[in-house]
């Protein structure tokens, strides 16, 4: 991947075309790592459209780098709460479990093996909500979608031109008005695949305070990665 200088230190980076014909844009995905969204049609300098945006870059990155992490060594968020992870070695079956006192009890073999089961766990109940919220909150924003899932993204949602969405795994470690934000924002792309005055005014409609849900989302980090190792 390549990674540019700025600030303190070096920040990774990837191309992708956008559906603009104009405009470049910026995000950062939840790794961390800068998406840098070229116009179709024109001859863009990656590095120099960089450096010109550099200090909102810096500045958004800075926020996520200090910001709620989903995932840490010995506590995990779940439905915006903050869980204490307690590890219980076992020679017998692996499986974690919600306990008082805000902790989940998680028992397994070896400790390295609380991010797998974590990421089940955390896999399991996204699509849950998903199955559970999807239907309704597309009636109410008058979409169809052609189908849904849940799986290991880099982002928290995704939609395809044809009608396809796919949300993180990770997502029922937020809130419910923060999960809820990301499946009308989603849907909302169904028929606007930019983020412009008409996207805002569609995604405005069905949740008045989005945007500060919006800056809300932006205060969690993700997960990079929970793999089997």
């Amino acid at each position: 991947m390549p990674s540019i200088e700025l600030g303190r230190g070096r920040i990774g980076y990837t191309v992708v075309k956008g559906a603009s014909r104009r405009y470049t844009y910026f995000r950062f995905r939840p790794d961390l790592t800068l998406e840098v969204v070229l116009p179709r049609g024109r001859s863009v300098d990656v590095e120099d459209a960089i450096k010109k945006k550099s200090e909102w870059i810096i500045e958004q990155y800075d926020r996520l780098s200090s910001g709620e992490p989903v995932l840490a060594d010995d506590s995990v968020m779940f439905d915006g709460h903050r869980l204490r992870l307690d590890f219980q070695k076992t020679a017998g079956e692996e499986g974690l479990f919600l306990a008082a006192g805000g902790r989940v009890v998680v028992k397994a073999a070896e400790r390295h093996r609380i991010r797998e089961l974590v990421r089940r766990w955390f896999l399991k109940e996204s699509s849950r909500y998903v199955i559970r919220a999807l239907p309704g909150i597309a009636r109410k924003a008058e979409v169809k979608y052609h189908r849904a899932d849940v799986r290991e993204i880099r982002n928290w949602g995704y939609c395809t031109g044809d009608g396809r969405l796919s949300f993180s795994w990770q997502i029922i470690a937020l809130s419910e008005r923060l999960r809820e934000y990301i499946l009308c924002h989603e849907l909302v792309h169904l028929t606007e695949p930019n983020h412009s005055v008409a996207f805002k005014r569609k995604l405005g409609s069905l949740l008045p305070d989005f945007r500060e849900r919006e800056k809300e989302l932006g205060r969690v980090v993700p997960a990079r990665s929970i793999r089997e190792p």
